[in-house]
């Protein structure tokens, strides 16, 4: 990468500067942007504002914790290295530069790929970003945040059977497997301090008050009839 921030397509696939390479025990966290914003607008009835995207800072702040503490258990350092991975439509240049800048910015490194075609997901370049640490020896532990993690399924439990903990951050309505996996920790983000301004209108329908509630609808029921025009 240029000093000016612009990507070297033949630098070698680091996130790291040379002055901040990975740590000899490296607490890797993978942010999946893309299925985050799927799982979020499900919730929210559309598609997630400003006011209601994670707070970057919270989730960095929860991140350097949960190295101390695993540092503490392990009895040496563990270093935190916190990635995000997004896909960039086509014309969607300008309204992302400023959310990918911030999180820079707050200490994470952001893998942006372009969204050109249906297989264009960043699922295989999170995947192998993993594998690349657990190959380069460092990988102390791992936390995957994706709205149900599904697809980090099965590396996450050969991860685990390795001594390797793995974590995944994510809504419970979405990850029902994490939730209920002994050997794979699940953090719901909502749970996370900091992470959102607003709770979040989640249907917790294990918490029905007794006499019953009223869920009301996202939209109003006329929009399906503009939606037939």
């Amino acid at each position: 990468m240029s000093p000016h921030g612009e990507i070297d397509p033949h630098a070698a696939h680091d996130p790291h500067s040379p002055l901040d390479a990975p740590g000899k025990h490296t607490l890797l966290l993978v942010w999946d942007a893309p299925n985050i914003d799927m799982g979020l607008g499900s919730i929210l009835g559309g598609k997630p504002d400003s006011a209601n995207r994670p707070r970057f800072d919270a989730v960095g702040l929860w991140l350097l914790r949960q190295a101390q503490v695993a540092g503490a258990r392990a009895g040496h350092s563990v270093a935190p290295e916190a990635t995000v991975f997004t896909n960039v439509a086509r014309g969607s240049e300008d309204s992302m530069r400023s959310w990918v800048e911030a999180l820079r910015n707050v200490g994470f490194a952001v893998f942006a790929k372009p969204k050109v075609s249906e297989d264009s997901d960043v699922d295989p370049d999170m995947l192998a970003h993993i594998k690349a640490r657990h190959d380069a020896g460092v990988l102390h532990s791992v936390v995957v945040a994706s709205a149900d993690g599904q697809n980090f399924q099965s590396t996450l439990e050969e991860l685990v059977a390795e001594g390797i903990p793995a974590t995944v951050i994510g809504f419970r309505e979405h990850a029902s497997w994490a939730v209920t996996s002994e050997p794979i920790e699940f953090v719901d983000l909502e749970d996370i301090d900091g992470v959102f301004r607003y709770p979040l209108p989640r249907l917790k329908l294990e918490n029905l008050p007794e006499n019953g509630g009223w869920l009301p609808p996202f939209r109003p029921l006329s929009c399906l009839a503009s939606n037939q025009r």
